[in-house]
């Protein structure tokens, strides 16, 4: 695949994509009055515990979530009839890594580029402009070594 076909510019699907996680940002504080934070919601669901708190009963909606997440590009590839792309890098062993360092990242940082950038922004958080300033920097010098070191 040429490197155009990867990185086409797609202003409509970028801003209809932008608002639907607005959206559902502003919808899970709304109805349940948490940050939708993705790191946050996955680890809730698989451990049933809430950071610094008891065990919670409020997975059902996180359930939902992550499943929303799942099926969403699913039901777009069935009703549209185009497949939905994904670049993957070929590396099992690279991506591997890059989990666990993100998954690092988030426990350390107390959550996600979706809480932190998304919600927390909006919520004008130091600790989330921190935070994202952190993530885009790392982000930046990640790009930099794997295209013109490596």
């Amino acid at each position: 695949m040429e490197l155009d076909t990867l990185t086409a510019f797609t202003p409509g699907a970028s801003l209809l994509g932008g608002i639907l996680i607005g959206l559902s940002a502003v919808m899970v504080m709304g109805l349940f009055g948490r940050i939708s934070g993705i790191s946050g919601i996955t680890n809730v669901v698989l451990t049933g515990i809430r950071p610094h708190q008891k065990r919670t009963s409020d997975w059902g909606w996180r359930v939902a979530f992550i499943l929303g997440l799942i099926l969403a590009p699913l039901v777009y590839g069935a009703v549209s009839g185009t497949a939905v792309m994904q670049t993957v890098p070929s590396s099992l062993v690279g991506m591997a890594l890059a989990g666990i360092i993100v998954g690092l990242g988030t426990a350390i940082g107390s959550g996600c580029t979706s809480g932190h950038g998304v919600c927390g922004l909006a919520r004008l958080s130091p600790r989330s402009l921190v935070a994202v300033l952190t993530f885009m920097a790392s982000a930046g010098v990640t790009v930099f070594v794997l295209r013109h070191v490596v």
